[in-house]
């Protein structure tokens, strides 16, 4: 039966409206990490992974 395909349900994200962002910056880049009230990273980033060059 290769017509015969499986439901997958979508996970519900809840996202915290509430939440601090922290920025680290050095002679060579700069991180900056966004986390939710308890202290859990929700996303990240940085210069150098944007593709920014010194």
């Amino acid at each position: 039966m290769a017509g015969s395909k499986k439901a997958v349900k979508k996970r519900k994200v809840v996202i915290d409206a509430n939440g601090f962002a922290f920025i680290k910056s050095t002679f060579n880049n700069v991180i900056i990490s966004i986390t939710n009230s308890q202290g859990q990273v929700i996303s990240w980033s940085s210069a150098g992974k944007m593709g920014f060059r010194g």
